[in-house]
């Protein structure tokens, strides 16, 4: 008997390249399966992406997604029953810049994983996302960056981490170019999540 497939959500606040990377593994491998996006911004285009991919997305307020209650088709519901009636396994943050409240980490321990464009513990928390954090690194005169793919707890970019990759950081580089390097390495994503599924 075929043991079952895990079912993750995706929770994203941006573009939502990872998140294609992400549901476009799933498809080729069938070691995940991908059963929602949510958003915390309608204009975000990680929906056009889900769209295009055949999978269905959402959007939540911040201050609904903090006290656990969505607008899910058209209906106020908690945020776990929807995740519940998803059967959801694992969530995956992919570009998400909301701090994760107590009652989704009290019911999904060490499942839910983050990936931050920086070489954890440095350049973390609260506010240390996108090009804020390669403009940080660039004017610290750091010779190396990367990527962080970690478990998530109560504190910004904090929880166990699974997985680092490298890139160097020259003195010609911009945020811009910095960026592109980082992206890079972030194509490792989800190749991670299914070794960290599969345990």
């Amino acid at each position: 008997m075929n043991a079952k497939i895990p079912n993750i959500v995706i929770f994203a606040s941006g573009s939502g390249s990872n998140a294609e990377n992400i549901i476009n593994w799933s498809k080729e491998r069938n070691c995940y399966r991908v059963t929602a996006v949510f958003c915390n911004r309608k204009d975000a285009f990680v929906h056009t992406r889900a769209e295009r991919l055949g999978v269905p997305h959402f959007t939540f307020s911040p201050a609904g997604f903090r006290d656990n209650s969505i607008i899910y088709n058209g209906v106020q519901r908690t945020l776990t029953d929807v995740l519940s009636e998803l059967e959801t396994d694992y969530i995956i943050l992919a570009g998400f810049l909301l701090k994760v409240p107590g009652y989704l980490l009290e019911s999904y321990p060490e499942r839910i994983l983050n990936i931050h464009p920086a070489l954890l513990p440095s350049y973390g928390g609260k506010g240390m996302y996108g090009e804020y954090v390669h403009k940080a690194v660039i004017a610290a005169g750091e010779k190396e960056s990367g990527i962080t793919i970690h478990l998530v707890d109560n504190q910004y970019d904090h929880g166990r981490i699974l997985y680092q990759a490298k890139c160097p950081v020259s003195p010609e580089d911009t945020p811009e170019t910095l960026f592109e390097k980082v992206h890079q390495l972030e194509r490792a994503y989800p190749e991670v999540i299914e070794k960290y599924i599969r345990g």
